[in-house]
């Protein structure tokens, strides 16, 4: 059968669970920000949606990289234009690189870490970058890929780095037209765009509902014909049930997963007993059974996503506390350590939460219920995404639902959140940890795969189970249903790839 034409026209509108905190990709973890603004930019490179995880060049034509593995030399498209009618250089490429991996102060650039090994970036001249290593690095193309790498204009930023925190000016698919806080954000095609023909769509629409079952319903009923992040099986189930064969459903592994962020700077959780008692108190393999029938929950997995090339098996995970069988064992074990830490039976404290029903609060509902059985009496506090990360950030919370969400699944990626918060902005337990951080840059150099292997799970022993910093709960599973029309979009193992929305177009219904 031949493959469909791409049809040109016609609006996507699209569900996202919560409007964005900020509008600057480089600072922000969330998909509420990806969502309604990727379309807006380019990166320099980008994961091929169609064959995941090959790297193909956005604004890069070609690169070459020294034999060394030191020097990464970029060659940029031609005229290719801002939203604003400016030429794109190698210097505004550059701009946004050295806001990524030096930011300025009082500018905030949550993977930086990713980029260690970079000891600068050069722009000889209009149409080539140059990247310069101060060692050699497996994981470093693939971070050049990363979503969140939204090319940002050099002269917008030499005038304030901070600029694109709430403004908009990219070189992306579709420019900026509206964005109605708390209603929806809309974006029109962008005639100029350096890819001839693209995109297809004249437009796109993405409505904030916050409610679960309000988005469901919104796509039940047409007036949302997807939702990028995901739905429980239940939805999935009633959107089948309702609408047959006119929709589509994608799954997928996800890169993503819900943890219990511990303030190790609060008493008591500055205890290594007491964090290690929250562990152990909650069954994770009960869990996951009982989760996955109401969300998006699933997998069992240490800090690295199951079924990963860098995860932990079956058998090295159960050795860690708080992933063994034995869940009698493990809270005798907890109100063991609770008792020699000093805390008192029926102890109060507060999770705080996000307020998004799915997978947070089901995942806070349940965590609670573990730790009431070992004695303690936690009060949960959802709150709306802006205050919900400024409290993360600020480090004003005692324990609070977490979550590590990444593009691809590598370990520069995935660790970075766990090392010391001098070195990690993500890293909101506040923990300095010297050895996690020796650990992190040695797992980052090693070129032999056993001996990653074995600085990860060493790793892994270190915050989940010798000093239990922090620690997840469950992983997540994908899943898309989505109205059959819309063409030209592939569900990957993340919900923040594939977003810029170039290749989607919209058949007859």
């Amino acid at each position: 059968m031949a493959a469909e034409q791409p049809r040109p026209g016609g609006i996507l509108t699209f569900a996202v669970a919560e409007p964005p905190p900020s509008f600057d990709g480089h600072r922000e973890t969330t998909f509420a920000m990806l969502h309604p603004i990727a379309p807006h930019y380019s990166t320099l490179l980008r994961f091929d949606p169609e064959e995941y995880p090959k790297i193909e060049g956005d604004v890069a034509e070609s690169w070459t990289v020294s034999k060394d593995g030191l020097t990464h030399t970029f060659k940029l498209r031609k005229g290719i234009r801002f939203h604003d009618g400016s030429l794109l250089t190698a210097r505004d490429v550059k701009a946004t690189y050295d806001k990524i991996i030096f930011p300025p102060e009082g500018v905030a650039s949550a993977r930086k870490a990713s980029y260690a090994m970079v000891a600068k970036v050069e722009a000889p001249d209009d149409a080539t970058l140059i990247f310069r290593l101060k060692w050699p690095s497996a994981s470093f193309l693939a971070n050049l890929a990363s979503p969140w790498n939204f090319i940002y204009k050099a002269d917008l930023l030499a005038k304030d780095p901070r600029w694109y925190e709430k403004n908009i000016m990219g070189t992306g698919p579709f420019k900026f037209v509206e964005h109605v806080p708390g209603s929806h954000w809309v974006g029109t095609r962008n005639p100029d765009y350096f890819l001839k023909g693209r995109p297809y769509l004249d437009g796109y629409r993405a409505v904030f509902i916050r409610d679960t079952a309000a988005r469901v319903a919104a796509v039940r009923g047409g007036q949302a014909l997807i939702e990028f992040r995901g739905f429980n099986p239940a939805a999935r189930d009633d959107l089948v049930r309702a609408l047959g064969d006119k929709v589509v459903v994608e799954e997928s592994p996800w890169a993503c997963n819900m943890m219990v962020a511990v303030n190790n700077e609060k008493k008591p959780f500055d205890d290594v007993r007491v964090r290690k008692a929250l562990t152990l108190a909650i069954d994770r393999w009960e869990g996951s059974q009982a989760l996955s029938q109401i969300s998006i929950m699933k997998p069992v997995g240490g800090l690295l996503r199951p079924g990963s090339p860098f995860a932990a098996s079956e058998q090295e995970l159960t050795r860690l506390a708080g992933f063994g069988k034995n869940i009698e064992a493990a809270r005798a074990e907890a109100r063991r350590l609770l008792r020699e830490a000093g805390v008192p039976d029926g102890f109060a404290f507060t999770l705080k939460n996000r307020n998004i029903k799915e997978p947070y609060e089901a995942v806070g509902i349940f965590v609670i219920d573990q730790w009431r059985r070992i004695g303690l009496n936690v009060t949960h506090l959802p709150q709306e995404g802006g205050p919900y990360f400024a409290d993360l950030r600020a480090g004003n919370y005692e324990t609070s639902i977490d979550f590590s969400c990444d593009f691809m699944d590598e370990p520069d990626l995935q660790l970075f959140k766990f090392v010391s918060k001098d070195k990690s902005p993500i890293n909101y337990a506040r923990y300095k940890d010297p050895v996690l951080d020796d650990l992190y840059e040695k797992q980052s150099r090693a070129t032999d795969a056993q001996e990653r292997l074995k600085l990860l799970r060493q790793f892994e022993r270190v915050v989940l189970d010798e000093k239990a910093l922090q620690f997840h709960v469950l992983w997540w599973q994908r899943i898309i249903p989505y109205w059959k029309q819309v063409k030209g979009w592939k569900i990957t193992p993340s919900h923040y790839l594939n977003q810029d929305l170039r290749d989607v177009w919209l058949a007859a219904e």
